[in-house]
């Protein structure tokens, strides 16, 4: 019996050409999130390298040690789901150092009005992942909502600590969340 055209044809239910086999998305999560983790760790390294005697120390030295947990989670994940790591770790490992330390010299509120512009890109990517990835993956879920309520808690630990009131607030949080989400795009793939 000879079969249908549409039934030769017949995408898989729901997915459309060029979209991410579950596989796929799962690699690119894991990558890109340890990627994220792992710039963050350096931002916040940046920032106390400057900030080291301050008052807002301990506050940055908090939010580093729960970036810390987050990205050993995903070198974790990077070895259990066996998802190799970004190619532009080297990158990262300067960059973030660079922007952390870069705008903690311009003074508290411009590191604080970094950190609030790097989560407020972060909570909207966790919130995507969250959406995108399927049931199977409730654990994982679980771990991204956990982390994206802790990211959360940052931005805005940021924004009470002054971080409007940074010189050219507008101009730098723009940049840096176009320079995140660049990172976010770039690591995923890379």
């Amino acid at each position: 019996m000879r079969k249908k055209r549409t039934e030769i044809f017949k995408p898989a239910f729901g997915r459309q050409p060029g979209d991410l086999t579950p596989r796929e998305l799962l690699e690119r999560v894991i990558r890109v999130d340890h990627a994220g983790e792992f710039g963050a760790v350096r931002i916040y390294e940046g920032q106390l390298a400057v900030l080291k005697d301050s008052a807002e120390a301990e506050t940055v030295r908090h939010m580093k040690e729960q970036e810390e947990v987050h990205r050993e989670k995903f070198e974790q994940l990077l070895a259990e789901r066996r998802v190799r790591p970004t190619l532009l770790s080297p990158l990262w490992h300067m960059a973030g150092f660079a922007l952390g330390a870069g705008t903690a010299m311009l003074g508290k509120e411009a590191a604080m009005a970094c950190t609030e512009a790097v989560e407020e890109v972060i909570d909207e990517h966790y919130h995507h992942q969250l959406d995108q990835l399927g049931d199977e993956e409730t654990e994982l879920k679980k771990i991204i909502a956990q982390y994206r309520d802790e990211e959360i808690e940052h931005r805005d630990i940021a924004r009470d600590e002054g971080a409007a009131e940074a010189p050219g607030y507008e101009l730098l949080t723009s940049a840096v969340k176009a320079g995140s989400k660049l990172a976010i795009w770039l690591s995923s793939r890379i």
